[in-house]
């Protein structure tokens, strides 16, 4: 297969988002968020959703799917009354490029949107810029400045400026998946099916979208299924009116040819693993003006037999060579993996309802690399530990007050 693909989100500063009060790691091809129920890996992976439904729909619609602002911004001792979100990433041509916000709390469930500023630049000299200020452009490399607002983001504006437009169709292109299962057997809309939506909910039209682009991928995801619930084939798009749904074949002991079975009657974990490869296998040789950079996906291992943990890690791998994965994961059986490089892991846990998310310390990587316990191993035996200073700190805090917005790159 050879090397992964690049990364194209390469380092993730956040601060006061949900549960974590601050953090800042940095990601490669593949990342597997690791540690206990309730630690706060989703919130690391839902403030980059943020980010993408913040581009494609109204903030304030993103708020009040998760709650509101104030169910947002971490609750603590203190009351925080904003929260900030840093991403340095690379653009397709090489180029390097930062998105940073800022949002606070009004009364009343309102908000603001403090500072934005985006940079692109290119052997460390700034090639694109924008810096907005409680609804002001402070500075642009772009004339004339279209007007800003404090309910939205600037880069929304930005984006018909084609210096900008890259960076828009990156962020606003990250893929988030919960498969829900229900949704799978459910009777579907047709739609163009060239994105899986978050829960799997239009799958069907995804498949075929698939098939009409390039075959072979198809027959690999139906590989590995395979692989997850053996005896299973194929699967196809059926049309069922005005709707469709999901048709499998599968070897039955018994009979030389394979029965026909619908979704209704297949498995969780089946129906998972198929929106799982579905969600990874979509982003293969993706046209350039819907890209999917990075797919984000909670739990895949859910509802799986043990046995199958190592085929999805496996697609997880292989994925990994045409978009960045980020998983969440308590999963002993998913990392029980021999290879994994122990840089692809961020290590998760929670202390007093304050998230930290970290790379494994020293001691964990070194018994990786030394094969003498797998990543799962050492979760199982509590040992698989994030990086500290030594006095209980983590090691990647970020120092008060984040360094939001420099002036340089």
């Amino acid at each position: 297969m050879g090397e992964a693909k690049a990364p194209f989100l390469r380092r993730v500063l956040l601060r006061n988002y949900k549960s974590i009060r601050q953090c800042d790691v940095t990601l490669g091809p593949l990342m597997l968020l690791v540690g206990p129920n309730g630690s706060g890996k989703s919130n690391f992976l839902d403030a980059l959703r943020f980010v993408a439904e913040s581009l494609r729909t109204p903030m304030d619609q993103a708020l009040r799917e998760r709650g509101g602002i104030n169910e947002v911004r971490r609750r603590s001792r203190g009351h925080p009354t904003h929260f900030a979100i840093d991403l340095r990433f690379t653009l397709p041509r090489g180029e390097e490029a930062s998105f940073k916000f800022s949002v606070g709390a009004k009364s009343e469930g309102g908000f603001v949107v403090q500072e934005e500023e985006c940079s692109t630049w290119r052997n460390g000299a700034v090639t694109a810029r924008y810096r907005i200020q409680e609804g002001k452009v402070q500075d642009a490399t772009f004339q004339p400045w279209p007007p800003a607002s404090t309910d939205r983001l600037y880069l929304t504006v930005a984006s018909g400026f084609p210096e900008f437009r890259p960076v828009y169709d990156l962020l606003s292109g990250m893929g988030f998946y919960s498969i829900n299962p229900d949704q799978l057997r459910e009777y579907q809309e047709p739609d163009a099916g060239s994105l899986l939506l978050r829960d799997g909910r239009n799958i069907a039209s995804v498949l075929a979208w698939i098939q009409r682009k390039d075959i072979q991928v198809k027959e690999r995801i139906e590989e590995y299924l395979g692989k997850v619930a053996p005896g299973v084939q194929k699967v196809e798009k059926k049309p069922l009116g005005n709707k469709e749904t999901l048709e499998f074949k599968q070897i039955v002991a018994g009979d030389d040819h394979p029965w026909t079975f619908s979704a209704q009657n297949m498995s969780d974990g089946t129906l998972r693993a198929l929106g799982v490869l579905t969600s990874l296998f979509q982003c293969f040789d993706r046209p350039c003006e819907s890209p999917i950079p990075l797919v984000g996906i909670e739990e895949p291992e859910a509802t799986l037999h043990p046995a199958a943990a190592g085929v999805l890690m496996s697609a997880l791998f292989e994925a990994s060579h045409f978009t960045q994965v980020l998983v969440t994961s308590h999963s002993p059986d998913l990392m029980n993996f021999r290879d994994l490089d122990p840089d692809a892991l961020l290590v998760v846990d929670a202390d007093k309802g304050e998230t930290n998310v970290a790379p494994a310390d020293e001691a964990s990587k070194s018994a990786m690399r030394d094969r003498l316990y797998t990543a799962g191993e050492l979760l199982q035996l509590n040992q698989l530990k994030p990086l500290s200073r030594g006095n209980g700190e983590p090691a990647v805090k970020v120092p008060e007050p984040l360094p939001l917005f420099p002036h340089e790159p």
